[in-house]
């Protein structure tokens, strides 16, 4: 737990926290492991509480958040590098960045129909999108009992270390044996869990007392979730659902019973109160259609994982949950939030007809995929993927992308305490270059800074570390890091155009230039090599005309133009639902863009999240966007849909939207025009 702060000698850093979500679990467990590597003792403090570092819950308790200040303290003759290790896994960010708004469908799947007489529907929050129609699979768990008294401290100890011993290899081989980087994340956490010096000296200390082990190890969990749960953050309260994970866990091997889930049948949607991660990581997901619960987040682990997994969730869908009877028929509409109870055979066919349809849709996308992307009446449109990886450009070379419209070169940068040398740079753009065939790569320079950075890249402390250090900003104060950067791209994929971020004015643009045609002339190259402009705040698409004069190209980053047109930091969670790059307000940022590079015949791109959500696809082909760079994913369908396209009807829609009053308005519109209902 988190106790009261010793007035002891000791060494002290203070930190501001740049994690978007705050020291949740996760980021909370690789705190306690590095702490774990050195004799020192470590704490962190904070609004006059104080948690042992080694200790992931109660570093979780302390409930810290995005920008909160923290002081790190630290005792004993390691103490110097145990405060600086802490401090610089803190400040480097842990790779935790901002969430992701899900693509959308062209057409709004959303076909089951809304609450009328006779038809019982439940109404939830979309955890993890899509339609699901199945027969209800209940999974409410009894508690399991436990007796109080123990039988003697020695006894209990060793039942609680057996115990403690069999899930920390169950969970050990649940990682090896796990494909998604999300669910091996989950269980590293589950495992730090366990190792938590505070939950099982408070479980032994309770063993001590004459208590069992499993009524001690319920007290020591139950005594944290409460203290998870009175922090009145969503996103913290939402991990408790890990404690009580691990509390079933192990309570199930000290009473010695199996915990065996559902037998589920084909097209199966799971109803529980609260499902739990290691409950859903045992279902068979060729048979689980869909899942609502009673209780739970949208940002809780079930519902990464559903997400992941590729299962539509719905939560918190009320005490109704519980009184739906086994075998009932149900439709899952997890995009609009809702669980629609003994449907009637009308309502069965819409839903039904349109899994179909969606099903058929993906399979002939893909079967095309590969072909290059026209409207209907001939025009190009070049579909890109955003890459992050030598992994992604293969992946997005089997999805047919014609190319990778941003290479997000963090990747290098990020987790380590060093930066990559120029060899290292090169072999990487070589070998994403060979991934996608030789085919058109767009390089963007390294953008750290705001809620991305690096260990060897001090940036000090910022109020508003989105409107600080970042981008462009950061490259030209370290001119070597840019430098030798330009040259590994220049020698690894010579072909590739590069793109400056976080750009605001020309100054910087031909900052930028100078060092690339120096670059160039070191390495003995002749000709030019394309530079960019990505376009992601108000300012640069205000001069888009003015860049386009000096720029080869331009390319708009919506997530951040969002964020900063609409004056929302699109890491508050609270505000996630109303980030929408639909807002009239951006598209006529982006018009203006476009309309800036025409003056002077140059190409603009969306590279952002908005080219990948199918609604806007038409919108931004009607505001006069050339390229679209997005998730391979989305870009079987992307093309599909482009080639029913005309570019008159794109752009009467396009300036419809212009005027419409606010993003759902747009989206209505843009629905309406691709079910052909307008």
């Amino acid at each position: 737990m988190v106790a009261a702060i010793a007035d002891t000698p000791e060494l002290t850093r203070a930190v501001i926290v740049p994690l978007i979500h705050g020291l949740h679990a996760r980021p909370a467990a690789r705190v306690a492991d590095t702490a774990k590597r050195f004799e020192a003792e470590v704490s962190l403090v904070a609004l006059n509480r104080r948690a042992n570092a080694k200790s992931p819950i109660g570093l979780m308790s302390l409930g810290l958040r995005h920008g909160d200040a923290v002081t790190l303290v630290a005792t004993g003759l390691d103490a110097a590098a145990a405060l600086e290790a802490v401090a610089e896994l803190i400040e480097g960010g842990m790779g935790e960045g901002a969430p992701v708004r899900p693509t959308v469908s062209p057409v709004p799947f959303s076909a089951t129909p809304t609450a009328r007489p006779g038809v019982a529907v439940l109404r939830g929050v979309m955890a993890s999108p899509g339609l699901a129609v199945g027969k209800a699979v209940r999974l409410f768990l009894d508690e399991i009992a436990v007796p109080e008294l123990g039988q003697g401290a020695a006894h209990e100890k060793a039942a609680l270390d057996a115990a403690l011993t069999a899930v920390r290899t169950r969970i050990s081989r649940e990682a090896e044996a796990s494909g998604g980087q999300a669910r091996r994340a989950i269980l590293g956490a589950h495992a730090a869990f366990l190792e938590d010096p505070e939950l099982t000296g408070q479980a032994l200390r309770l063993i001590g007392e004459g208590k069992s082990a499993g009524y001690a190890w319920r007290a020591a969990i139950g005594a944290y979730v409460e203290a998870l749960r009175s922090l009145g953050d969503r996103r913290i309260a939402e991990r408790v659902d890990d404690l009580l994970d691990l509390e079933r866990r192990v309570l199930l091997v000290i009473s010695g019973q199996e915990d065996r889930g559902p037998d589920l049948p084909q097209d199966a949607i799971l109803l529980a109160d609260e499902l739990l991660p290691s409950q859903l990581m045992a279902l068979d997901p060729a048979r689980l259609a869909g899942i609502c619960t009673a209780g739970g987040g949208p940002t809780s682990h079930v519902a990464i994982l559903a997400a992941s997994m590729g299962i539509p969730a719905v939560v918190a869908a009320g005490p109704g949950v519980a009184r739906v009877n086994e075998g009932t028929s149900l439709i899952l509409d997890a995009d609009a939030g809702l669980l629609h109870l003994a449907p009637d055979a009308k309502a069965l066919e819409t839903a039904q007809t349109a899994l179909a349809a969606r099903s058929e849709r993906r399979i002939a996308a893909r079967a095309t995929a590969r072909e290059d992307c026209r409207m209907a009446d001939g025009t190009r449109v070049k579909v890109f993927a955003n890459l992050g990886s030598l992994a992604d450009a293969e992946a997005a070379a089997d999805a047919g992308a014609e190319g990778c419209g941003l290479l997000r070169t963090e990747f290098l940068f990020l987790e380590r305490d060093t930066a990559p040398d120029e060899d290292e740079q090169a072999d990487e753009y070589a070998a994403i270059a060979r991934a996608i065939g030789g085919r058109p790569l767009i390089v963007r320079l390294l953008d750290v800074g705001g809620d991305k950075t690096a260990r060897y890249l001090p940036i000090a402390a910022e109020e508003n570390p989105a409107l600080g250090m970042r981008g462009i900003r950061v490259l030209l104060r370290r001119p070597h890091i840019l430098r030798t950067q330009l040259r590994a791209i220049l020698r690894g994929a010579p072909h590739a155009k590069i793109m400056a971020p976080m750009v605001t004015g020309l100054g910087e643009l031909r900052a930028v230039r100078l060092v690339l045609d120096e670059a160039r002339r070191d390495l003995g190259r002749v000709g030019r090599t394309d530079l960019g402009v990505m376009i992601e705040t108000p300012a640069a698409a205000m001069i888009a005309d003015l860049l386009a004069a000096e720029a080869d190209f331009l390319s708009v980053g919506t997530n951040d133009l969002t964020q900063y047109t609409l004056a929302m930091d699109r890491g508050n969670p609270d505000l996630a639902g109303d980030i929408d790059a639909l807002h009239p307000a951006v598209l006529r940022l982006i018009a203006q863009t476009t309309q800036g590079g025409a003056k002077h015949a140059l190409w603009t791109g969306v590279c952002g999240g908005l080219a990948g959500d199918l609604a806007a696809v038409p919108i931004l082909l009607g505001l006069g966007v050339s390229e679209l760079s997005m998730p391979s994913a989305a870009i079987p369908e992307a093309k599909a849909m482009i080639r029913t396209l005309s570019p008159e009807a794109c752009r009467g829609l396009a300036a419809k939207a212009l005027a419409q009053s606010s993003a759902d308005a747009v989206r209505t519109l843009s629905n309406t025009f691709l079910t052909g209902e307008a």
